[in-house]
Formats: C-alpha cells, sequence, structure tokens
C-alpha cells in the first residue's frame, strides 16, 4: 500500500481569501472557491475566569466535507494557525468528534456541510480586547478537491459578551469525552516508520465501532487502525510515518486515541504503559 506523508505535494491550485472585521469575519465580496460558502471567526464570549469562547466556522455547500486533524488515508490535513495574534496567553482548538468517510476504497475522517472549530483563549489581560488573526489551510472535497488557504482576523472587544453563544456550546458539548482509561501500548518498528498496538479496557460498543489515533506533538502519517474486540477489552494499532520514513521512538505522552461508538466519542490521551514487542 502507497503511503501519503504529511506533507502533500498538490496539483490544485489554492484559493487564498482574505476577510476582515470588527465583530465577525466572513468572506469578502469575491466569489469563494467551489464548495465553500462562508468562513468566519465568531466573537463568542467571556467567562466569569477571564478566558475567551470564540468560534472558527466554515460554511460548505451541500455534500462537501473538510477533515479532521488527522484526515485518513487521502484526506488533506488541515493546518490552522494563531501566529499574530494579541492579547492571547494560551489558546487551544476544541475539535468535535469526526464521522469516517469510505468512498472508491480509500478512508478519510472529517466532517460534511459544516464545521465549528471552537476556540478558547485566555488573555494575557482579560480587561483588554483580543485582537484574533487565524490562518487556516483546509482542503474541501466533493468530486474534486480544493486546498484553501484563508487569512481572517477579528478584535474580540472587553469585556465581550457574558451569554454564551448556542452554535459553540453545541460544537463544545460535541468533543470526545476525555476518559480516564489507561491505554497498554507495544511498539514495534516497521519499514518506514513504527507500529503502535494498544490495549483498552471499554464497555461493548452499541453499533459500529472505530479507533483513531494520532500523535499530539510529533507530525506523522497514520495508517488506517486496525481493531477487534475481546469482550471489554479493545486491542487496536496503526503505523505512524514520520517526513523521514524511517522507525522512530514513540513517547508514550504523545499518543492520543478516539474512540467513536454510539455510545459517544471517547478521547484517551497517552499511554499507561509503553513498550518495544517482544521477539
Amino acid at each position: 500500500m502507497s503511503r501519503i506523508l504529511p506533507v502533500l505535494a498538490l496539483s490544485l491550485m489554492s484559493h487564498p481569501l482574505i476577510a476582515s472585521a470588527q465583530e465577525g469575519v466572513g468572506l469578502p465580496s469575491l466569489p469563494p472557491p467551489p464548495g465553500l460558502e462562508e468562513a468566519v471567526l465568531l466573537p463568542g464570549w467571556q467567562r466569569k475566569d477571564g478566558t475567551r469562547m470564540a468560534g472558527l466556522q466554515f460554511k460548505l455547500e451541500p455534500g462537501w466535507k473538510t477533515y479532521w486533524r488527522i484526515p485518513g488515508d487521502s484526506g488533506i490535513p488541515p493546518r490552522i494557525s494563531f501566529t499574530g495574534s494579541q492579547n492571547v496567553a494560551n489558546l487551544t482548538l476544541h475539535w468535535p468528534a469526526p464521522e469516517i468517510f469510505t468512498a472508491a476504497g480509500a478512508r478519510t475522517v472529517g466532517y460534511h456541510d459544516a464545521l465549528l472549530l471552537p476556540v478558547e483563549i485566555t488573555p494575557v489581560d482579560p480587561s483588554m480586547p483580543v485582537m484574533l488573526r487565524a490562518q487556516a489551510d483546509i482542503g474541501i472535497c466533493d468530486h474534486i478537491c480544493v486546498p484553501v488557504s484563508l487569512q481572517l482576523e477579528t478584535t474580540l472587544p472587553a469585556p465581550g459578551a457574558a451569554m454564551p453563544d448556542p452554535q459553540i456550546t453545541q460544537a463544545l458539548e460535541k468533543a470526545p469525552r476525555v476518559a480516564s482509561v489507561q491505554a497498554d501500548c507495544v511498539t514495534e518498528p516497521v519499514a518506514d516508520g513504527t507500529r503502535l498496538t494498544a490495549r483498552l479496557t471499554l464497555p461493548q460498543p452499541i453499533g459500529p465501532e472505530a479507533t483513531l489515533f494520532e500523535l499530539a506533538k510529533t507530525p506523522t502519517w497514520v495508517s488506517e487502525p486496525i481493531h477487534r474486540r475481546e469482550g471489554t477489552t479493545l486491542i487496536a494499532s496503526a503505523e505512524f510515518v514520520p517526513p523521514e520514513a524511517a522507525p522512530f521512538a514513540i513517547e508514550a505522552d504523545d499518543v492520543r486515541i478516539t474512540v467513536l461508538s454510539e455510545l459517544g466519542a471517547l478521547e484517551i490521551r497517552g499511554c499507561h504503559s509503553i513498550s518495544g514487542a517482544s521477539n
């Protein structure tokens, strides 16, 4: 099986778009690229502890999709940066649980029709406005795939709205729940990377179950996971391929596993133990 490494060479022309406004940012009057109806920064609200909750929203034409953090076999990895923002001490994106798409034998992970990413901001000074500047490079696909480059900017006034934005709240509720589940992991080298196998104790799912692997700090391509059940034990494995396409050491606290089922989405952070495969 051929592998697609994290840095993709795209023959399609990307569509740069720049937008700016005070209370929210939409696309300019120029026609957006095929598939994208709107991109906007939602101003959100200020919480009692002084942190801000804003939102980065993409609205797509019906039938179009975009991708999760780890997009799958042939998806386009999203790259979102807030470099250049002002009065920001810390910033966290909250990704809603994704869907699994299968087409022409390829498995991708993402969202259809729309994506709203809650943006949690810790200001340097909560009494001052926050200038939020986002650079988003995403892929959107239907029958064709279009890479899109967006530059969005807005000022979140101080103190900001006191009431939560229902759209952002709903997106937060869709994020995987961090589970206090221990993952025991074993790694072994493969020709161009490292295979990791995790064992987790989880209740039996209702209906289909999917497992997603990623490394939180290390950019890699990740193979489609293989998983099986032994009662309440979920055993899942995936191969991680770094840009240099060689075996490497995986740190226990770098591993992030997301389990999707009708019981809800769970996120397991880190491996309780990690060891090399025995011969």
